[in-house]
Parts: structure tokens; C-alpha cells; sequence
């Protein structure tokens, strides 16, 4: 059956390595050596953010960075990777725009198009491998289960995917029809698998896909090490949505299971440490309705997370002192969103008005002294 409303199969696209990149890995990627450039005002928020995790990490809490896509355009991936290995980190958040630079990165060593000049020429957004590779992960994904970001980082970790025959996905579906929720689920993934295999012709077997970059993943760095990677995207947009491979079943699929992932994480913060780094919508959003399901559940008895800490970097200046509760209304402060939606979160709020590269490299200089 023909899909509704723009008919996705008339597009064109253009392999991604015809693409003019303006950030190169080569010339952006930080690491765990690079210089740490002076925080300024923002050095007394950064040690008591490095104190708090190696407290937290003590206890056995968890610590988390939620991030916008810029601090991957800014070659932070290695510095993150290094904290994940050094178990500093136990999820990684981030939005569609974050994972697909990350992927860019590894699989092409460079990311980030010209908007103005591919938008006037009908190819913004247009690249055959970015928009077929990251569906075919997310399509392979769901079926086996995996949220978003673990797709995405098994294929880069893999080096490829692959694609079960139409046997197989029949013999799924069925199992799906005899009963039971988990089959059920695996069927329905079944049949978004065959629904893009029919329209777009997608062959089954294994499809290598070299990653020479990969080192500079997050992602693949938290697939290596068991971390959790979860991806909160918002469908069509991110520029992998006009492709046909794309499949909103999938996408669904594997964002709700990251979503599941973090408010799981999320209710387990009691003596953690959040850090909210350059995203003023998307992380305040899905934090607060997963620190909402945690105390709804704790209703029920167990315990609800209370005592944290949440740290929000961003570039906007800061006037008011968070720990004094919420500005009023005629402050400016006040239409800070991010802060004024974390500051009714409960727990510590401390804010950080420095660049991304100075917050995380300080942060990581600090941890290493701590530890």
C-alpha cells in the first residue's frame, strides 16, 4: 500500500560522500588530554559537580548527561566515551540531531551540512547512506528489542546488519498471532520489517557497513561498555526522515524503549547526578515526566528519588540564584525555561553559563584529581 500524504519514493538522494561537511573529525575532536581552557566563574559549579559524582558513584547512583546535538558538533564524543569507561557516566541522552552527527562521525570522519545552500537546491537532508543505514538500524533494532541509541551503536560496534528473510519474519509474525504480549510485540516489528522490505525492496542478509571512525562514537562506546545510550528524537525532525527506509512503526518502537530506559534510570537518581548540557526543551521535558512516574510508583512503597543533583550548562547568562527557588515573574530569569523547569524538580539545581567544551573538559580534570 502506498504511503499517505508525500510520496517518499519520488525523492532523490545523494551519497553522503558527495556532501560538503563543515566540521571535520580530524579538526574538532577533543580528548580526554586536550587542554582545559579556564572556566572562569563557572569553576566553583564544576568542582562541586566533579565532588558530587565521585560521591555519587560511591553509592552506587547513577550519573547522567543529557545533551543537544552541538556537543557532539563540538568533538566532545571521546571526551564522553573516556567517561564512560572510567564509569563516571551510566547513560548518555540525547536527541535525533545528536545521534545522527555521532553516527556521521564514525561512519564519514566529518558532519554537518550547509543548510542555506542544500535547502535551495532541494538536498538538504537528502544523503542515501545517513537516512537507509540508520533505518535499516532502527527496523533490525525493534525486532531484536534494542531502544534507538543501542541500534545504532550495535551497527557501528558490528560494522554492518543484519536483515532476517521473509521466513523468518513470517515465522515471527505468527508466533506473534498464537499469543503472549513480548511475541506479540516482536510480530508487529516483523511486520514493519516487511512492510519496508516490499516498498523499498530491501533485500535480506548481511549488509556490511565499515565505520573507520568509530573510536569517536558515544555511541558504539556505550554499546561496548553496557552503558545506557537512549535517544529521545522528535519524527521529521532530524534530516533521516524523508527517506523511504525510514519506518514510523520502528522509530516509535525503539523511542519508547529508550524513554522506558531513562525514566527507569531516572528513578533510581536518589543521591545521583543529572547534567543537562546544552538542551533547553527536550531534557526538561522528558525529565520531568520521569521523575514524575518514579514518585508515582513509589506511591506504591519503595523509595523516591529526592536527594540529587541536576546540572544545567548552557550558553545563556544567569543572573538569579537557583538555589533561592524559582524568580518571579518580572525577572528575566524567569523565562529561562530550562532552569525554571528543573527548579521545580526538587533536589539541587546549579547552573553553568560557559561553553560545553570548557564545562566537560574542566569536569574531566576535576574527576581525574578526585580520583
Amino acid at each position: 500500500m502506498q504511503e499517505k500524504g508525500f510520496d517518499r519514493s519520488r525523492l532523490e538522494f545523494f551519497p553522503v560522500g558527495s556532501r560538503q561537511n563543515k566540521l571535520d573529525a580530524g579538526e574538532v575532536m577533543l580528548g580526554p588530554d586536550s587542554p582545559a581552557p579556564d572556566p572562569g566563574s563557572a569553576a566553583g559549579v564544576i568542582e562541586r559537580t566533579a565532588e558530587r559524582i565521585v560521591e555519587a558513584r560511591r553509592r552506587n547512583a547513577p550519573v547522567v548527561i543529557c545533551h543537544g546535538a552541538h556537543l557532539i558538533r563540538n568533538g566532545l564524543g571521546p571526551v564522553l566515551s573516556e567517561m564512560v569507561r572510567q564509569g563516571w557516566l551510566q547513560h548518555i541522552a540525547t536527541n535525533g540531531a545528536g545521534s545522527i552527527h555521532d553516527w556521521e562521525f564514525a561512519f564519514l570522519g566529518s558532519t554537518c551540512e550547509d543548510v542555506k545552500h542544500y535547502v535551495s537546491r532541494g538536498q538538504f537532508g537528502m544523503w542515501e547512506e545517513t537516512g537507509a543505514h540508520l533505518g535499516r538500524a532502527l527496523l533490525a533494532g525493534a525486532l531484536a528489542g534494542l531502544g534507538y541509541g543501542e541500534s545504532v551503536g550495535r551497527m557501528i560496534v558490528d560494522e554492518g546488519i543484519e536483515i532476517p528473510s521473509r521466513q523468518e519474519l513470517g515465522a515471527i509474525v505468527e508466533a506473534g498471532l498464537a499469543g503472549g504480549a513480548g511475541p506479540a510485540a516482536r510480530a508487529a516489528a516483523a511486520v514493519d520489517l516487511i512492510e519496508v522490505m516490499e516498498r523499498t525492496g530491501l533485500e535480506p542478509g548481511w549488509l556490511k557497513i565499515p565505520h573507520p571512525h568509530s573510536s569517536s562514537s558515544i555511541q558504539a562506546a556505550c554499546c561496548r561498555e553496557g552503558a545506557r545510550f537512549s535517544v529521545h528524537p522528535g519524527i521529521g525532525q532530524d534530516i533521516i526522515y524523508p527517506h523511504p527506509m525510514l519506518s514510523g512503526g520502528a522509530v516509535g518502537r525503539v523511542s519508547m524503549t529508550d524513554f522506558l530506559l531513562y525514566a527507569d534510570t531516572i528513578s533510581h537518581l536518589d543521591g545521583g547526578v543529572y547534567l543537562s548540557v546544552g538542551s533547553s526543551v527536550m531534557s526538561p521535558m522528558i525529565f520531568e515526566k520521569s521523575i514524575s512516574m518514579a514518585r508515582n510508583q513509589a506511591r506504591r512503597g519503595g523509595n523516591s528519588p529526592e536527594d540529587f543533583l541536576i546540572v544545567v550548562n548552557d550558553l545563556a547568562e544567569s543572573t538569579w540564584d537557583w538555589s533561592k527557588g524559582e524568580p518571579p515573574k518580572d525577572n528575566p530569569a524567569y523565562y529561562v525555561r530550562f532552569c525554571k523547569s528543573f527548579s521545580r524538580m526538587g533536589g539541587e539545581l546549579a547552573y553553568a553559563g560557559v561553553d560545553n567544551r570548557v564545562f566537560l573538559l574542566n569536569l574531566y580534570k576535576c574527576l581525574v584529581s578526585l580520583s
